[in-house]
C-alpha cells in the first residue's frame, strides 16, 4: 500500500514540473498549448519549433499601435529603431515562450488570467536593452498602469512630462524591473551560466533548460509542499479505514 502512495506522489510531482516545462499562459493572444508555427515572423521566428504564439500574432507584434494592445511606443516622440527592436523581442519572448511556466502567476486583469513575475533576465540582454534605449524618451516608469486610454491608445497622462530614458531609468537594472511591473528580475548571471532567461537567441530555444534548472530547484518549495499535503491528507483517509 505505500509503496503505491509512494508511486502515485512521484507521479503526480513529475507531471506537474512537465506542464510547467512546456505550457502557455492564460492571457489574452496565447494559444492554449504549444506547438509548432512554422511561418512566425521576424523576430519571433527563434520560436517557430515551439510557439504559445500564431503567425499573426508575431507579425503583429512588429506593427507600431498593431491591434495586440493598441499600445503605443511613440508617445514621446518616434522611439528610435534600435530601441524599439528590444520591445518587438520583448513582445514575441512574452507571447511565444513556452518555458515560462516557473514564473506564471494567476492575475485578475481583463485582458488575462496569468501573467510573468521576476522572470531571471540575462544581464546582457537588459544592459543591451537599456543601452539602444537611453537616448529615448519617455513619460512613465511602469508602463503597465496609469496611461491615458481615452483615444484608444495609450498616452502619457496629465501633468506627465516626457523625459531622457536615463532619468526615467538610471540603471539598467531599474528599466528590467519596473518597465513591466516586476516582469523580469535583473540578474548578474550571463547566457554561458544557463540560469538565466535570453530574449534573443538562435537555434535551439536555450530557455528550457533553464526553466528546468528552475523547476528543479523549486522540488523543494511549492512542489514538495503539494506532496506533503498529499501525503497527510492520504494517510489521514487511510488511518480512518484501518
Amino acid at each position: 500500500m505505500w509503496g503505491r502512495l509512494v508511486l502515485l506522489l512521484a507521479l503526480i510531482g513529475g507531471t506537474l514540473s512537465l506542464d510547467k516545462l512546456n505550457m502557455c499562459m492564460d492571457a489574452k493572444h496565447h494559444k492554449t498549448q504549444p506547438g509548432v508555427e512554422g511561418q512566425l515572423y521576424q523576430q519571433c521566428s527563434p520560436w517557430k519549433d515551439n510557439a504559445c504564439c500564431t503567425a499573426n500574432t508575431s507579425a503583429e507584434a512588429h506593427d507600431d499601435n498593431s491591434y495586440l494592445y493598441k499600445f503605443n511606443w511613440n508617445h514621446c516622440g518616434i522611439m528610435s529603431a534600435k530601441c524599439k527592436q528590444h520591445f518587438v523581442q520583448d513582445t514575441c519572448f512574452y507571447e511565444c515562450s513556452p518555458h515560462l511556466g516557473p514564473w506564471i502567476q494567476p492575475v485578475d486583469q481583463s485582458w488575462r488570467k496569468e501573467r510573468i513575475l521576476d522572470v531571471p533576465l540575462c544581464k546582457e540582454d537588459c544592459h543591451t536593452w537599456w543601452d539602444d534605449c537611453k537616448d529615448d524618451l519617455t513619460c512613465k516608469t511602469d508602463w503597465h498602469r496609469g496611461w491615458d486610454w481615452k483615444s484608444g491608445i495609450n498616452q502619457c497622462p496629465q501633468n506627465a512630462h516626457c523625459k531622457k530614458w536615463t532619468e526615467v531609468y538610471p540603471t539598467a537594472k531599474s528599466m528590467c524591473e519596473q518597465i513591466w511591473s516586476k516582469s523580469y528580475l535583473y540578474t548578474e548571471l550571463t547566457k554561458e551560466s544557463g540560469k538565466c532567461m535570453q530574449l534573443w537567441f538562435t537555434g535551439t530555444n536555450p530557455n528550457k533548460k533553464v526553466a528546468e534548472y528552475y523547476l528543479n530547484k523549486g522540488c523543494g518549495t511549492h512542489h514538495n509542499l503539494f506532496l506533503v499535503t498529499f501525503l497527510l491528507l492520504s494517510v489521514t483517509s487511510l488511518n480512518g479505514l484501518f
